[in-house]
């Protein structure tokens, strides 16, 4: 066999030493190339990423809609476990959407879409998926919008939805290339996201699209503003003339609705994601419930103006509700020493007073006037467990709401903060409404009666004890005819019944702010 000319062998050692290093040089820039790229994408910065987000509910404090935009991998958003849930970031202005980002708990979404809105109240879907895969999903999408939310349908197990991160990167202050799509357009079977496992038990829900505005206004979660603000008010420290006696009126109302799990301002459009309710005065409430539907129902309570919604959690006694019978005393009162302050509540305002989860059993005390009332027992912090078997015994609560409102929000992201309870100034000035929320509004005092007596160790609330006790409540009253009783009653330093009726009265006849129909004349 011939030998390879010598030439030849070298000429192709420098060839493929040549070829070696331009290849390896190629490969070089090509890696590097690629790494730059993948280092851009790991410093972008979403647009959602400390923006303003709210949820449908929390797990708890420690789970807050915040904590899937904070741009943290090791906190977390968690829900209700209960279907559906949802999650949305308000991320200040339109936005040309292009990918969302999932980085999923173990307690994932099944199913769920992504959804996007100008208004935060009519939602368009551009991705949706009932085979989610949890962990770590990337979609591309395209869609415009100001807000962007999660909207989950089905958990992926018993919990309901977490979130490390909710991401949604695209462009700010653009429209996008179109309309986004009235119609999501459908995963793949397998979905081509990169799943990861997670590490724990959360929960997730979100209303349906085009869900209409919870009662009160607003989208649910979050502050709402009042439409006609009351500014530049402070506290009244003036000392009235009539500085003794009544200044209040009543609300008889009887059960409407009841052992029902709605919810409309912790859980709004979210029908049975609550704890079983007993519901008074309007007859339509329910978790889908507006300011407009409401002034569309009747009532169960005497002054036929008030269609305001009232509710509290159901009393059980083993398992078998007990429902208050018959009318019972929502009293409207002067919470403020100078009771010519108070003005009416504005429509649509509403809270919770108290605190389902509460275990301060103190706490719930002082807010009443003598605890649960059974008998002749008094001031019990929890339901006694025993009671008189009298016949006409019945277990009594009379919990008292916040009086003090900003004047400035409707509702606010825990349901209360938008309320204060006076302060006691310890001086002639005596209780008055703090500066942080000067406006003086009636104050509520529900006085309930539950026909329970005898053995009590099996009764309790569907919330839990005692202490759990609260109630929800959502002004809807003719404006007309709150403000007449206001006036003709907590304003006029009276003690007034359902019609606004003083029976200490000396005048003939008798000032009633309503006629025999308990109609505003």
């Amino acid at each position: 066999m011939r030998s390879r000319s010598p030439s030849v062998h070298s000429s192709r050692k420098r060839l493929f030493a040549k070829t070696g290093i331009a290849v390896a040089l190629a490969g070089l820039v090509g890696w590097f190339a690629v790494g730059q790229l993948h280092l851009a994408g790991a410093d972008e910065t979403s647009l959602s990423q400390g923006k303003p987000a709210t949820a449908s509910s929390s797990e708890g404090r420690a789970f807050p809609a915040t904590a899937a935009v904070d741009g943290d991998d090791t906190t977390r958003w968690s829900s209700a476990f209960a279907d559906p849930q949802w999650l949305q970031v308000d991320l200040g202005a339109p936005a040309a959407i292009e990918r969302v980002v999932l980085k999923w708990e173990r307690a994932s979404a099944r199913a769920y879409e992504i959804q996007v809105s100008d208004d935060a109240r009519n939602w368009t879907s551009i991705y949706q998926t009932a085979t989610g895969p949890g962990g770590n999903e990337t979609h591309t999408v395209t869609g415009a919008g100001r807000y962007v939310r999660m909207y989950g349908t089905a958990r992926s197990g018993q919990y309901g939805y977490s979130l490390f991160e909710f991401q949604v990167f695209g462009k700010l202050g653009s429209s996008g290339s179109g309309s986004a799509p009235s119609t999501a357009p459908s995963a793949p079977a397998s979905p081509s996201s990169s799943a990861s496992p997670g590490t724990g038990p959360s929960a997730s829900a979100s209303p349906s699209s085009g869900a209409t505005t919870p009662a009160g206004g607003g989208s649910g979660g979050g502050w709402i503003d009042a439409p006609n603000p009351v500014l530049n008010v402070k506290p009244s420290r003036a000392i009235p003339p009539n500085k003794g006696g009544f200044h209040e009126f009543q609300a008889n109302c009887s059960v409407s609705r009841t052992n029902i799990g709605d919810d409309p301002i912790v859980f709004p459009n979210l029908p049975g994601a609550s704890h079983l309710h007993t519901f008074m005065g309007n007859t339509t409430t329910n978790a889908n419930s507006t300011v407009e539907s409401l002034s569309k129902g009747q009532t169960t309570c005497k002054a036929k103006g008030d269609l305001s919604a009232y509710w509290m959690p159901t009393l059980l006694n083993g398992d078998k509700a007990v429902n208050p019978e018959g009318l019972q005393t929502i009293y409207y009162k002067s919470g403020v020493y100078d009771y010519r302050s108070v003005r009416p509540f504005p429509k649509g305002l509403r809270f919770v007073v108290g605190n389902a989860k509460n275990a301060d059993a103190d706490t719930f005390l002082a807010a009443t006037e003598e605890g649960f009332e059974c008998g002749d027992s008094y001031k019990n912090k929890n339901i006694p467990l025993t009671c008189s078997t009298e016949r006409s015994v019945k277990l009594n609560i009379r919990y008292q709401a916040p009086s003090c409102w900003d004047g400035k929000h409707l509702d606010s992201p825990d349901h209360q903060s938008h309320m204060a309870y006076p302060v006691d100034t310890h001086t002639a000035s005596g209780v008055v409404c703090p500066d942080s929320h000067p406006v003086a509004v009636p104050k509520l005092e529900f006085k309930m009666a539950w026909p329970v007596n005898g053995d009590m160790s099996k009764v309790k609330f569907t919330s839990g004890a005692g202490p759990t006790f609260h109630y929800d409540f959502v002004n809807a009253w003719d404006d007309r005819t709150l403000a007449a009783m206001v006036n003709g009653c907590i304003v006029a330093a009276r003690q007034c019944d359902a019609q606004g009726h003083d029976g200490r009265d000396d005048q003939q006849p008798a000032p009633y702010v309503l006629n025999k129909d308990y109609l505003l004349p």
